[in-house]
């Protein structure tokens, strides 16, 4: 009997979700996006520009 429910609540599950498709619902979870990585430069060197050798080095 157990088996009997649990098979008419599966059929019934899936024909909600294929009605509900036809709305463009969808019963998934949607996980979190991926997140973006942006490579920045914190410095960029001149060609101009003279480093002296004893100068700290901030890049």
């Amino acid at each position: 009997m157990q088996a009997l429910i649990q098979l008419l609540v599966g059929f019934i599950v899936m024909l909600a979700t294929a009605a509900l498709a036809q709305f463009g619902v969808s019963l998934d979870h949607a996980g979190e996006p991926d997140r973006e990585v942006h490579r920045v430069v914190d410095c960029t060197p001149s060609a101009s520009l003279s480093v002296r050798p004893d100068a700290p080095r901030e890049c």
